[in-house]
């Protein structure tokens, strides 16, 4: 089969498999989100391991392209061709979900009320600051009694743990109808801070090891630590700028070029631009820019003309991908001796991140159930986690071994995610005509139509 046509099949497939497991996640009363992250841990090594198939482990290589180039380097160094292929197309899915967390977060912002957002800074600030401290020592502290060593390896699982990635609790927020609310807000608000909070805990944590590279010694210096810093406060300060600006100026001059959905088009560069820029110039994980692009189009006039445009793209192909996704990176069966550990550190992950932000919510007015929905909508890691595992192991600080704890427990966090906050919430979500909608906007959109019928 030529790689083109294994390509189509794979995405046709993981979409219908996403949508109906999404539905039947509904129909027992979780957030389709859940349904979506199960079907990829079963199409993924641990159960069914669809990429290596028969059907997408060889292809036709005749009028292949590119990919024809790859499988033969692949080959004259000792790679199968089938292995090649199989690589190739899990970045290709993985490129993709990436894709898709993007839109998802840019969605997120959308949905936020920044005018509540700003109410409840403070107790976002404390929570975040207690979701990174606990699971720090907790991390470091389970890693040294299971005989890890505190400097460097315990102390970065600590790091790994102080991760939030909220792309699946604002997915779940969106669905029960509570994004907007002060808990929800809560959420978002403490994300962000908490990605900056975590990154310079990373920065700092690898300033003050000396790790291998390539063979050699390698130290990052306080002075680029601090550096690492200044950036992401120029980041947050220029670009929101910018977007305040002249993001309603543009998207005006877009709607009037002759153009098909020019306005989308534009809509979809910033996005992408912020996201790029939020990595590569902050150091900042690209769901960060994203969602800040996401805040600042809801503040511009065109706010539901965008909505609109940016819904089917997202939730019809790329969303379903991105949850699919999750699960296809795990491998169950490569835990081995590792279990006692992994069952300790995905209890720690958990405990940690709840009780840290409880305590910082609690402590600046928020009740104990508002708290605790707090806590447990920044348990899940998410791609964060995978992004600072994948450093210590690029790095060295970390080996491979450890690097699967920490892929099993990222998966764990984040499937567990949406069904405690299922829990937590008071049921809402809304149904018609068998459809959940998947935002507030679309709900409140759909009411307003028939109040106008």
């Amino acid at each position: 089969m030529e790689h083109l046509l294994q390509i189509l099949i794979l995405l046709a497939g993981v979409i219908i498999c996403a949508k109906l497991a999404g539905a039947a996640s509904v129909r027992f009363g979780q957030p389709a989100v859940l349904g979506e992250i199960t079907i990829g841990l079963i199409l993924g090594p641990t159960v069914l391991n669809i990429l290596h198939w028969d059907i997408f482990a060889h292809f036709d290589s005749e009028g292949a392209g590119p990919i024809h180039v790859l499988t033969n380097a692949a080959r004259q160094s000792g790679l199968l061709m089938e292995s090649a292929n199989s690589l190739f197309l899990e970045g290709l899915f993985m490129d993709l979900a990436q894709v898709g967390v993007i839109l998802l977060m840019f969605v997120a912002g959308m949905e936020t009320d920044l005018d509540e957002m700003k109410k409840v800074g403070k107790t976002a600030f404390w929570a975040a600051l207690g979701g990174i401290s606990l699971p720090l020592l907790g991390g470091t502290v389970s890693s040294v009694y299971f005989g890890y060593p505190i400097y460097w390896e315990a102390i970065f699982v600590g790091t790994i743990l102080t991760a939030t990635s909220v792309s699946i609790s604002a997915q779940t927020l969106m669905e029960l109808r509570v994004l907007r609310s002060r808990e929800g807000t809560t959420i978002m608000g403490a994300a962000v801070i908490d990605d900056v909070l975590g990154i310079i805990v990373l920065g700092v944590v690898t300033a003050m090891s000396v790790v291998g590279v390539a063979g050699q010694a390698h130290t990052v210096g306080m002075g680029d630590v601090f550096l690492i810093v200044l950036r992401m406060v120029a980041f947050f300060i220029v670009f929101w700028f910018l977007g305040r600006k002249f993001l309603a100026k543009c998207c005006a001059k877009m709607r009037q070029l002759p153009a098909s959905q020019a306005q989308l088009a534009f809509v979809l560069v910033v996005v992408f631009f912020y996201a790029w820029a939020a990595e590569f110039f902050a150091h900042l994980a690209a769901i960060t820019g994203a969602y800040m692009a996401g805040l600042l189009f809801a503040q511009t006039p065109f706010k539901k003309e965008i909505d609109e445009d940016v819904h089917p793209l997202t939730y019809s192909l790329f969303v379903p991908v991105f949850f699919v996704n999750i699960g296809l990176q795990a491998n169950g069966r490569e835990l081995g001796s590792e279990i006692s550990f992994l069952a300790v550190i995905i209890l720690v992950a958990i405990a940690s991140k709840i009780v840290g932000c409880f305590i910082g919510s609690r402590a600046t007015g928020f009740n104990n159930i508002e708290s605790l929905r707090v806590g447990i909508g920044m348990v899940s890691r998410g791609e964060v986690g995978l992004i600072i595992a994948g450093v210590g192991l690029s790095r060295g600080i970390i080996g491979p071994e450890m690097f699967s704890v920490m892929v099993i427990m990222v998966l764990v966090t984040t499937m567990i995610t949406p069904i405690m906050l299922r829990y937590v919430f008071p049921r809402v979500a809304t149904e018609s005509s068998g459809e959940v909608f998947e935002s507030v906007g679309k709900i409140e959109e759909k009411m307003e139509w028939t109040e106008e019928d």
